[in-house]
């Protein structure tokens, strides 16, 4: 079959930008949609072909891994900061992930359930210890706040997050700020 007129086969010069494409799609797509939007949404909106999409991402698991990787990235680089504030910064950026990419949340949940090798579980569970302790050196988070507490409060989060209808943002960002006033034991 013939190109469109202005089109040109790269071939593999292309691979990288349509790498590239991919991701940026499915990140929005997932932001937009959740988790579970149809991959050939995803390949057209990056402008490739479905085959393209699977050449890079074989599974669904692959791509969003590959998109999510970030956010561990930047979580894990906050959680390893020093001072003052970590444990603030970490928890914020934890919310405000799981507000603007909760397909993040799906994910992480999913392979919990259908790949039983999948580490996030235990990645998010070490940045948040470390972000604690972090919080305990510097006297900022009471001695008594557990992993356990922190995870336990953020999936009550993402629990509002799913919940609220009609995906309205300034609606789960308010539901949020009150759930935080709920928790003033956290933060001294």
């Amino acid at each position: 079959m013939p190109l469109a007129p202005g089109r040109i086969n790269r071939g593999p010069a292309a691979a990288a930008d349509n790498r590239r494409a991919v991701l940026a799609a499915a990140r929005r797509l997932f932001a937009e949609q959740g988790f579970r939007v149809p991959l050939s949404a995803v390949a057209r909106e990056a402008g490739v072909g479905q085959g393209v999409l699977y050449r890079h991402f074989p599974t669904r698991f692959d791509l969003a891994f590959a998109v999510f990787e970030d956010n561990f990235a930047e979580l894990e680089a906050a959680a390893a900061a020093s001072g003052p504030g970590v444990f603030a910064h970490v928890w914020q950026l934890l919310l405000d992930l799981t507000v603007d990419e909760a397909a993040f949340v799906e994910m992480v949940i999913d392979a919990r359930r259908t790949l039983p090798a999948y580490d996030g579980d235990e990645r998010l569970r070490t940045l948040v210890g470390r972000a604690i302790c972090a919080g305990h050196d510097t006297g900022e988070v009471d001695a008594y706040l557990t992993v356990e507490t922190v995870l336990l409060a953020w999936r009550m989060c993402f629990g509002v997050v799913v919940t609220v209808a009609d995906d309205d943002r300034a609606q789960v960002r308010a539901a949020l700020e009150a759930a935080r006033e709920l928790l003033p034991a956290v933060l001294r």
